[in-house]
């Protein structure tokens, strides 16, 4: 007779899942609505549903491992995934969406054969930083061209690359190693959980159902779907944090010149505003990427202006005062007059700001929330959370998407020793590491940026003279200076 009951069920699967488990998939089953039994479901090893730079890293280096090469796969993505594996620019245009690659994303990249595939020639590195404080001048700077006459060697300490250009390689990789279903352009409707049949007990495993009316089975369903990932509801899994009430005001710029220093040695820029952090981060060329972080209000004001204009605005960033730039941001208009104006009467080291902007690129300018977020835990059973859907971050310290491949790099790992050993890749147990291993990272790299983000937005009073203290102080500590920049860019790492 076939089981009715909780327990029994339990019982019936053995080894497969713990009494506790049972327990909170049965509070999973309360929590999300059940699928439809009329479709029979594909089964599949692993289901990721998110065709972003986490989803689509996750499926390259799985199907590029010989040990979980065999393993069925499928990918869920909402969008046209024709369009960004056909990605194609011009080289004087480049997409406002970038993001700072680490040497050790960029190897993990090239170690399961997707780096290859990423265009170079849009792909900048740099090897110096200079980030200062707006109001003390206190400034840090980070310079691989000191750590090569210490004779620690010379690397890029990250590599600005456009968001698109390393999904498109990714795609590629994916082409040629075959053995992905993807469905694109498909809405994940529902989530629930299986049925029993004949062939094959379902009851414990999630069934994705798409609005095209298929179903898939996971024995292990990834979220890498973002900040609102419909895995985590299903999951149960609760994710915490705050809004930080600013936006992130992007766009592509031009410059007056490839860097001072040349192209190969190109240099990233970030002042500390009392409003949030402002970055100007080379792309080639005598192109970069701005990033600035500010108030809801001044985001909307500054996407209003003419591009002149606008161009005034991010110049004053770097150059005046924060009661300069505070004056021009009250004024609809004039802000190129206003500074050209105010420039010449405020000195600055020229060689310690970004070129000036001479240029924007059209469209490019826009702006997104900032939020932290953070999932009380990464896996659930038959369930794991990568990238945005385990954790958003500031973007001060451009480690967002890093901390994903991050993820994937360690899940790989994860379900590489779970089928090497014979373990079921989709129980909690097996998937116990991959939390052990990214949670705590993770957790303290949020917390040092929001620390960080809440820091420099004090305007005045002791804590700016503290702050200012101990920018100059780890400046003038070589040691402790060097040990940053290798956290910055992946200590130990081969440089490709």
């Amino acid at each position: 007779m076939k089981p009715t009951t909780a327990s029994a069920r339990t019982r019936q699967l053995g080894n497969y899942i713990c009494s506790s488990c049972s327990h909170q998939l049965r509070r999973q089953r309360r929590g999300y609505a059940s699928v439809t039994q009329s479709i029979k479901p594909s089964i599949y090893d692993v289901v990721c549903v998110g065709g972003g730079p986490a989803g689509l890293s996750l499926l390259a280096a799985l199907r590029s491992s010989p040990a979980t090469a065999n393993l069925k796969v499928a990918l869920v993505e909402s969008q046209d995934l024709s369009k960004t594996r056909d990605f194609l620019l011009p080289p004087n245009q480049f997409s406002n969406r970038c993001s700072s690659l680490t040497p050790s994303s960029v190897r993990f990249l090239d170690t399961i054969g997707a780096w290859k595939h990423v265009k170079k020639e849009r792909v900048q590195g740099y090897t110096e930083m200079q980030v200062w404080d707006g109001i003390s001048g206190a400034r840090i700077e980070f310079d691989w061209h000191a750590e090569k006459e210490a004779g620690r060697g010379e690397r890029p300490i990250a590599f600005m690359n456009e968001n698109l250009n390393l999904t498109s390689g990714l795609l590629k990789r994916i082409d040629e190693l075959g053995g992905v279903e993807i469905m694109d352009r498909e809405r994940v409707e529902n989530i629930g959980f299986g049925e029993e049949s004949e062939e094959v007990d379902l009851r414990m495993w999630p069934v994705v159902e798409l609005n095209g009316g298929r179903r898939l089975a996971a024995r292990l369903l990834v979220g890498a779907d973002g900040a609102n990932s419909p895995v985590r509801a299903f999951s149960g899994i609760e994710s915490r944090g705050w809004d930080y009430e600013r936006h992130g005001v992007v766009a592509t710029l031009e410059t007056e010149g490839s860097g001072w220093g040349g192209d190969a040695s190109k240099t990233a820029y970030q002042r500390f505003l009392p409003t949030g952090p402002v970055a100007m981060l080379p792309l080639p060329g005598n192109y970069s990427t701005l990033v600035w972080s500010t108030t809801p209000a001044l985001a909307a004001h500054l996407k209003t202006l003419s591009p002149k204009d606008f161009i005034a605005m991010v110049n004053a960033a770097f150059r005046l005062s924060p009661v300069d730039l505070a004056y021009m941001h009250t004024q609809a208009s004039g802000q190129a007059d206003e500074f050209s104006w105010r420039a010449q009467h405020t000195e600055f080291d020229m060689q310690r700001i970004p070129q000036k902007a001479v240029g924007v690129q059209e469209g490019s300018i826009a702006s997104f929330p900032l939020k932290l977020r953070h999932a009380d835990t990464y896996i659930g059973e038959r369930v794991a959370l990568v990238g945005d859907a385990a954790h958003t971050i500031h973007p001060l310290a451009g480690q967002g998407l890093n901390q994903g491949q991050g993820d994937v790099e360690s899940l790989v790992k994860t379900i590489e020793f779970a089928v090497t050993h014979g373990q079921d890749i989709g129980v909690e147990m097996s998937l116990e590491q991959y939390n052990v291993e990214r949670y705590a990272a993770n957790n303290m790299l949020l917390g040092v940026c929001d620390k960080l983000h809440k820091l420099y937005t004090v305007e005045s009073g002791p804590l700016v003279g503290l702050r200012s203290i101990g920018l100059r102080a780890i400046n003038s500590l070589g040691p402790l200076k060097a040990f940053l920049m290798a956290q910055a860019a992946g200590t130990g790492v081969k440089i490709l």
